[in-house]
């Protein structure tokens, strides 16, 4: 591996994260077998089509982004009636046996070297606890960014028929010049019967490298459902990933991107169907111009157990620059005959009769394309279930068009 950014890093510097969020010891052990973990860990694996590998995380320089001990954000937690939404320090003192048991059970710390770096430095978490019986809306995260480094940690569990919607964002402050990373982990662990709607705005400035890993769990009758909005930093990693393992589970993965300038996009959205009766929905439309470039990779794995699967997949992007690049991967994994299953995947641009049509009704050539890309995102905005993420989605790319 190219990359060694814990040549930079020790165990005392862990040691002090961990002392100062008043961590416990079996924490503290999995903080520095984490960072131990880094010599003989990989990168995440990225995204191939034939001929080409469009994202080099090795190439990225680690060292000069990472600053552990300088770690600084503006945090803003808004919880709901019934339900704990609260911050790391106070959960450990709180729910220190919750955390013993949920942490690291959906998302393995020593999966991939981000993955364990994460683990390893991450100063700030939130832990979301919904009770059984109890239905909670309007949850929100906000986190602004203002160090060169920051590593955020978020836990999700959602007891027996429980609820809860979950409205997450993240941007960049002014306090620090030059590039920057950024690295978030989120677990959903959803029990029998419950419902979680995690969705997520990415808008980080384009000074910062951006990896992201969200992976639930779903039980007996649970959904858990994603949206995933991608509008800021110069590179994001994304993955966004279901494991239906009760029967009955369900899980709808939702996505949205828009790149400009030279912005590049590493897309992943997966499920894994390891049940009886299941159900998943991918949809994902993104928008290129400029130099940017996306590549996508949609999974859908049914399991030899996942009797009577329905699972499906659909991806479009939209190119609005002849220097713009995209491609996508969609894949079926299927080892239960009982499956219906479908996917695809678009790559093109803007529709000429389309635009003809417009121009010739008296609309100038920029605001019929403008138009056309609005329109090109309603079907994916029309799968967002919370509409203030809906509505935010669409002021976003209404500005990047005016620029």
């Amino acid at each position: 591996m190219s990359t060694q950014v814990h040549a930079n890093l020790t165990r005392d510097q862990v040691e002090q994260i961990s002392e100062q969020l008043g961590e416990p010891e079996w924490l503290l052990e999995t903080r520095l077998e984490a960072l131990d973990a880094l010599d003989d860990l990989e990168m995440p694996d990225v995204i191939r089509t034939p001929g080409r590998d469009w994202t080099n995380l090795d190439a990225l320089d680690f060292e000069s982004f990472v600053d552990p001990l300088n770690a600084a954000q503006d945090k803003e937690r808004v919880s709901a009636e019934g339900i704990e939404v609260l911050e790391w320090s106070d959960a450990v003192a709180e729910h220190g046996d919750l955390l013993e048991e949920r942490f690291g059970s959906v998302v393995d710390p020593e999966e991939n070297y981000l993955t364990a770096l994460s683990t390893a430095l991450f100063t700030d978490g939130t832990v979301v606890y919904v009770p059984e019986g109890v239905d909670a809306e309007d949850v929100k995260i906000r986190t602004t960014m203002n160090s060169q480094s920051l590593f955020n940690y978020t836990l999700v569990v959602t007891e027996e028929s429980s609820s809860v919607t979950i409205l997450e964002r993240q941007s960049t402050g002014d306090a620090v010049e030059g590039e920057r990373y950024y690295s978030g982990i989120v677990e959903v662990a959803a029990g029998e019967n419950s419902h979680v709607q995690y969705g997520s705005l990415q808008n980080l400035d384009d000074e910062t490298y951006n990896y992201t890993l969200k992976r639930g769990t779903a039980d007996t009758y649970a959904d858990v459902n994603w949206i995933e909005a991608n509008m800021g930093s110069r590179l994001t990693k994304s993955e966004v990933e279901t494991t239906l393992d009760g029967d009955g589970a369900e899980s709808h993965i939702v996505g949205a991107f828009f790149g400009h300038d030279d912005q590049h996009f590493d897309i992943n959205s997966r499920v894994w169907h390891r049940a009886e009766h299941t159900t998943a929905d991918l949809v994902t439309r993104g928008v290129l111009d400029d130099r940017a470039r996306s590549v996508y990779e949609g999974v859908q794995d049914v399991g030899r157990d996942a009797w009577n699967t329905s699972s499906y997949q659909r991806e479009n992007t939209l190119m609005l620059s002849d220097e713009s690049e995209a491609d996508a991967s969609p894949k079926l994994i299927i080892n239960n005959h009982d499956t219906e299953a479908s996917h695809s995947a678009t790559v093109g641009q803007v529709d000429k009769q389309d635009l003809f049509y417009m121009t010739s009704r008296g609309v100038d050539p920029r605001s019929a394309r403008n138009m056309l890309v609005e329109g090109f995102f309603v079907p994916v905005l029309e799968e967002v279930a919370v509409d203030e993420l809906s509505d935010d989605i669409e002021e976003l790319v209404a500005e990047r068009l005016r620029n």
